[in-house]
């Protein structure tokens, strides 16, 4: 469902982030993200002279390679454009992304890392789409191979893995621990009633 008719309006901005997975050969995971700020109309800009309607403000990009565990093993940035020259000399920085773990905490590590003038502003608000990408790229690709994998062991009369925490449990109202849907997906994490 769409949302409600709005007030007659102007368009002004666009700002569109894309954020894509990749499974490596190698087994490692590279997470792409791009961000794009345009306006509709023209104006100057000190630095780049004219730019006109539908030319990027910003675009910049943001790689970053990890693990099944979740630990940023690469990261790269780079900005093709901006409203200051020196906004590209910053996308080093985005190297000392790596060791971070996508996970609890992260935001406050990441502002640590490359916040304020040691970050671009937009770089780093796009982490939080690409780690949330990282997240939906990896775990449904590793929960299903971690069934398969229980399966061929019950064909082979082994003993299952002993079943963990989803890292999904209590991460948002539709994955709360006394949920429907945890109750369903995850029933081993269930911590609501039981209707017996």
């Amino acid at each position: 469902m769409p949302l409600s008719e709005p007030a007659p309006r102007e368009h002004i901005h666009t700002r569109k982030i894309t954020c894509t997975g990749y499974r490596r050969a190698d087994g490692l995971w590279d997470i792409e993200g791009h961000i794009t700020d345009v306006k509709t109309y023209g104006f100057a800009n000190h630095d780049r002279g004219e730019i006109p309607p539908g030319e990027p403000i910003h675009q910049m990009w943001l790689r970053i390679t990890v693990g099944n565990d979740m630990v940023i093993k690469a990261a790269e940035a780079v900005t093709d454009h901006a409203p200051f020259a020196s906004c590209g000399e910053i996308a080093p920085n985005y190297e000392k992304l790596v060791g971070l773990k996508i996970g609890p905490g992260l935001k406050r590590q990441i502002r640590e890392r490359v916040g304020g003038i040691y970050g671009c502003t937009h770089l780093t608000e796009l982490m939080g789409p690409v780690a949330t990408t990282a997240f939906q790229t990896i775990f449904p690709i590793r929960a299903r191979e971690a069934e398969e994998k229980q399966q061929r062991q019950a064909q082979d009369g082994q003993a299952p893995a002993r079943k963990r925490q989803s890292p999904l449990v209590n991460s948002c109202h539709g994955w709360r621990s006394d949920g429907a849907a945890v109750k369903r997906i995850a029933p081993d994490n269930y911590t609501g009633p039981d209707e017996n």
